[in-house]
């Protein structure tokens, strides 16, 4: 079995009003020194699977579906064996 931790961020080219609107209110909070603010997702999901080439291509297929908007989202997988 295996855990999947799955990471997805908009594109660097794909403007982020939200995380704009986060270093707008740290800004007024005080905290000039945050640069650019980048909002994303975090999943993990539980794989009940063996073999590790197979999860890791499900996994890959589930982002590839589902997980990330793969037009405007890039995302990043790290798979631990439990």
């Amino acid at each position: 079995m295996f855990k999947a931790t799955v990471f997805v961020t908009l594109r660097e080219s794909v403007l982020d009003p939200q995380g704009s609107a986060v270093r707008g209110s740290l800004h007024t909070l005080g905290f000039d020194e945050v640069g650019e603010v980048r909002i994303g997702k975090y999943m993990q999901l539980e794989i009940n699977l063996n073999d590790r080439a197979a999860a890791e291509e499900r996994v890959k297929e589930m982002c590839e579906k589902l997980l990330a908007n793969t037009v405007i989202e890039d995302y990043r997988c790290e798979l631990q064996e439990v």
